[in-house]
């Protein structure tokens, strides 16, 4: 029991605290009849005075060239002596956290603040002021942070949006932007949510995952991982297919580290969120309309300028209009070596959704044309699957073939299968067993071999049947 609820129980005597047990019982009763209520935070209106007051005194210093530890100094020194003018009592734990709260809320996203540097979370979801859930490890989970009300919920998405030039308002009820760490922002306010603003943070790596990592979290085996570094290497177009949250952007991250680093890469997105390394990058970023509705400036616009770039690869952070008739084109004029990812459930999937998405670009083109340019455009389609427990998988390394009548053909190099009784090891459950060679060998490798990368006739031979716990990085090299 807090100091506040110690004075507010001695405070009306014996009579009153009698009075108050038996209110704390029909209280009680309440809660259980009603198990999703909130607590209310009983220093919510000492938190609002305090942070008014610290805002009035230090006006324009917080927008001022101040170095990040000069005002963060600055702030927390104002705020508690604020605190300290007012007359609140509080224990020790009480002021620390107030303090740390209001600090947050001023220099930071408030309530937020705490999971966005939980490196443990990777999903923040905020359904409404009084609901805040997280993601870690796969799985969701409920908090007991929550913020005052609608009003500081729409202050802190008025914050984020406006550092990247949005803007989200009664006209503008949604808007997709990013944090300065490159994680990506979904926010929709009302009339459009009914349950007032909600906010989606899909936090990034501050050190961004490697081929290693990977590895290590059993998401791809270190030979197929070999394999996908040889192709980026071999300048073979790659498709990373997946449902949403499975990890595409993570996986198209760590594959192009192995692009080499005197190639000119441009990569085009929707909310930057590529964190490629190499020095020659040039990243483009879509823009909204304004709010005359002008200016906007669409992925597909940007693809076309971006030929007119001397790029050596095109990187597109997610195909999902238009813009993937302007790939392909991009694909099959010489800009051999390009990635992108696609929403989709399976390879086959993969390969109708890029066929129903050129649809959308308004062209009379015959399917047969269509797929001719997507078995001509792409040489490999890797597959990724999120599963039950929270894990994420390449599940098909795949090659796109030639067109057989009027079907493009597919062929499995690597593929993770369901283990049965007979391969599963004796006291473990597997939802899905390691990636495994098929033993057939791709049809690209002499365009491979005339980029200068070649890889042993051995390397495609079909693997025991015998699950293996793991695969160890060492047997085929590491990846930094």
């Amino acid at each position: 029991m807090g100091l506040h609820d110690r004075l507010k129980s001695t405070t009306n005597g014996d009579g009153a605290a009698l009075g108050e047990a038996t209110v704390s019982r029909v209280e009680a009763a309440a809660r259980d009849a009603q198990p999703e209520s909130r607590s209310v935070d009983p220093y919510a209106e000492l938190k609002t005075r305090v942070h008014h007051a610290c805002i009035a005194k230090l006006g324009p210093e917080l927008f001022s060239a101040r170095t990040n530890e000069d005002l963060s100094e600055r702030v927390l020194r104002a705020v508690t002596e604020q605190l300290a003018l007012d007359r609140t009592p509080l224990t020790r734990e009480e002021r620390r956290q107030i303090v740390r709260e209001i600090t947050d809320d001023i220099l930071g996203y408030g309530p937020l603040e705490p999971f966005l540097r939980d490196d443990s979370v990777t999903e923040v979801m905020v359904n409404g002021p009084d609901r805040i859930f997280v993601e870690r490890s796969g799985k969701l989970e409920a908090t007991s942070s929550n913020f005052v009300d609608d009003a500081h919920l729409l202050r802190i998405i008025d914050k984020i949006v406006s550092q990247v030039g949005r803007r989200i308002d009664e006209s503008s009820p949604m808007v997709d932007a990013r944090l300065p760490d490159g994680s990506r922002v979904n926010a929709i306010i009302p009339p459009l949510s009914l349950r007032g603003p909600v906010l989606t943070i899909r936090k990034f790596s501050r050190d961004p995952y490697t081929m290693d990592d990977l590895i290590n979290f059993g998401s791809v085996s270190a030979k197929a991982a070999h394999f996908l570094a040889a192709c980026v290497q071999g300048k073979l177009n790659v498709l990373i297919s997946g449902g949403t949250g499975t990890g595409k952007t993570t996986t198209l991250n760590a594959l192009s580290a192995f692009v080499p680093g005197d190639e000119r890469v441009v990569t085009i997105e929707d909310a930057a969120e590529l964190q490629l390394q190499q020095e020659h990058v040039i990243p483009l970023e879509s823009r909204p309309a304004n709010i005359e509705g002008q200016g906007e400036v669409k992925i597909r616009e940007l693809v076309r300028n971006a030929l007119r770039m001397r790029p050596d690869r095109i990187i597109v952070g997610e195909v999902r209009g238009a813009e993937t008739l302007d790939m392909l084109q991009a694909m099959n004029t010489g800009h051999e070596g390009s990635l992108t990812t696609i929403h989709a459930n399976s390879p086959r999937d993969a390969l109708s959704r890029l066929e129903t998405l050129v649809l959308t670009a308004g062209v009379e083109l015959p399917h047969r044309a269509i797929r001719e340019q997507i078995s001509s455009a792409f040489d490999l389609l890797v597959q990724i699957t999120r599963l039950v427990d929270g894990s994420r998988r390449v599940s098909h390394v795949t090659e796109v073939l030639r067109m057989e009548s009027d079907v493009v053909t597919l062929q499995d190099i690597f593929i993770a299968k369901p283990p049965d009784e007979e391969t599963a090891l004796p006291g473990t459950t597997r939802l899905l067993s390691p990636l495994k060679c098929t033993g057939l060998k791709p049809h690209f490798l002499e365009k491979m071999a005339a980029n200068g990368v070649s890889l042993p006739p051995s390397f495609f031979q079909q693997e025991d049947d015998v699950t293996r716990p793991t695969f160890q990085a060492a047997s085929f090299g590491g990846f930094q």
